[in-house]
């Protein structure tokens, strides 16, 4: 009903249909268009104009204002009109404006709305049923009888006459009424059953979209640390990039130091050499024999001038405090230099070589002083004269480095040698030799040692961790002090004609330690 009356009120007075294109007068009067234009028309020839609904005049043609928010009304309930004429049954005696049924009578078989319901219970007492179409499928297609009763046995809607006669004769049969109680009984059982099932969906769904949540929260957390990460990193970078720069500064200005000084007494060199020049030239001009035969200065004429020999820059130095940073960018960052270290094996002592009174870790990492003598098995390879003791592995090829940390008291060498060293006797000490080269401390004073030449080298501070590289095709055995900064303490250089072993000596509660894996650098 409510939909018939908005449809009376959106109908054009003149053509009783749904406004087109609807437009109104001065006076407020809404038509179709093309409608109040006939009109229009029609009364111009009596030169007076005037509206259909109220007989307003215009004595010229009125204009006409076209309603646009009424034109959407009308095509809205148009659409609407036509899906209810479509999905809705309708009452049958409602013909001008389609109105829902509310019931349906099946003796009359019609559908009726509110108004035309009361209409007919006044007259007849008929059963009346939920509005629904076609009406045939409410009765027998045999019998042509109203559907009353329902068979269980083969789930069919049936009649009177199929229950008296015909293939149900005989079936246990019930009301639909009955039929309908028990099924809905049914439905309520799957309804709840489906509830629950739509519930735990639901949970799940929310369950997804916490998980959803904690996760995208997490990922935003992981985004922070990250970036603050990288940040740090960079922060990191430019302060490991300014040290790796004061290192190279400080070589050059090393060597530029080293320049001067040569510089300067090359001078000297010179201007004396242009002095005996000029005092030859004369003696070569002079005609006297006895000032000539006389002069001195020929004795010196013969000295050699000293060769200048120009430090260069420790390319491994500069890459060691690059490396030895510490730090994961620099880590990250080691294939863009050109240090590049690969971890090749574990360096351990030899337990065989070990003196009496060097005792070894059980992971053979550490020697120390034992400052007492140990039973161990008299063996051709144990040090006999010093406490020593050599690594198991050896190095006869590439570029290797290593680390190693020492005490803070007692003496003691760090170094390499020859597997071919004497193991008794003054020969077998480290550094006095030929077949060994070591760094090392004793009576408080730091030194290199080889062949029995002993150059003395003073640290800034004391000395608690080493770092070893050999450049052995190179010929070149440098150590560093891993200190902050690192510091460049001594180079070797060299022909290494056999293969090379890690060499340490212990006295006086000395003690050392392999801090490190053995690393290949690799250009």
């Amino acid at each position: 009903m409510a939909l018939a009356a908005l449809g009376e009120e959106l109908s054009c007075s003149i053509c009783l249909n749904l406004y087109t294109e609807p437009v109104s007068l001065r006076c407020g009067h809404i038509f179709c268009r093309d409608c109040i234009v006939t009109v229009l028309d029609t009364q111009g020839g009596s030169g007076v104009y005037s509206c259909p609904e109220c007989r307003e005049e215009y004595v010229k043609h009125p204009v006409m204002e076209k309603r646009r928010k009424l034109c959407n009304i009308v095509d809205n309930f148009r659409s609407t009109q036509q899906k209810v004429e479509k999905s809705e049954i309708l009452c049958t005696y409602c013909v001008d404006f389609p109105v829902g049924a509310v019931k349906a009578c099946l003796q009359c078989e019609t559908s009726m709305c509110d108004k035309h319901l009361t209409a007919h219970n006044k007259t007849v007492d008929h059963v009346l049923v939920e509005p629904s179409s076609p009406f045939s499928s409410k009765k027998c297609s045999i019998h042509k009888e109203l559907l009353k009763y329902f068979c269980s046995k083969d789930a069919i809607c049936l009649c009177a006459s199929c229950c008296l006669v015909g293939e149900h004769k005989g079936h246990e049969v019930e009301t639909l009424e009955e039929a309908l109680e028990k099924k809905k009984e049914k439905l309520r059982y799957v309804l709840e059953k489906l509830t629950r099932k739509k519930e735990t969906t639901e949970q799940k769904i929310q369950n997804l979209q916490d998980q959803e949540r904690k996760v995208q929260e997490k990922a935003d957390d992981e985004k922070k640390r990250v970036i603050a990460l990288f940040e740090a990193t960079r922060r990191q970078l430019e302060v490991q990039e300014q040290r790796v720069l004061s290192e190279i500064s400080r070589q050059v200005e090393e060597v530029s130091l080293s320049v001067t000084d040569l510089t300067k007494q090359s001078e000297i060199q010179k201007d004396e050499l242009s002095r005996k020049i000029g005092h030859i030239e004369k003696l070569c001009n002079m005609t006297d024999p006895i000032v000539v035969l006389q002069d001195q200065e020929l004795d010196t004429d013969d000295q050699n001038v000293e060769e200048s020999s120009v430090p260069d820059l420790d390319d491994f130095m500069i890459s060691l405090v690059l490396h030895k940073s510490k730090t994961d960018p620099i880590t990250n960052m080691q294939f863009k230099t050109n240090f590049y270290a690969q971890y090749t094996n574990d360096l351990l002592l030899d337990e065989k070589t070990a003196h009496t009174f060097v005792a070894l870790s059980d992971d053979l990492r550490t020697a120390s002083d034992a400052e007492r003598h140990m039973v161990k098995p008299e063996l051709p390879q144990r040090f006999t004269e010093y406490s020593q003791v050599m690594s198991m592995e050896s190095f006869s090829h590439g570029r290797h480095y290593w680390e190693v940390e020492v005490g803070d008291c007692g003496y003691w060498d760090v170094g390499v040698c020859y597997p071919s060293i004497e193991r008794d006797g003054d020969a077998s000490s480290i550094g006095f030799n030929t077949k060994s080269w070591s760094f090392c401390i004793y009576q408080k004073e730091y030194a290199s040692l080889h062949n029995s030449q002993k150059k003395l080298l003073y640290p800034e501070s004391p000395v608690q961790r080493l770092g070893i590289y050999l450049d052995y095709e190179g010929g070149r055995l440098s150590f560093y002090q891993l200190s902050d900064p690192i510091r460049h303490l001594h180079t070797f250089t060299t022909t290494f004609t056999e293969p090379l072993h890690a060499v340490f000596y212990l006295d006086e509660g000395a003690w050392v330690k392999l801090v490190s894996p053995v690393f290949s650098i690799k250009p």
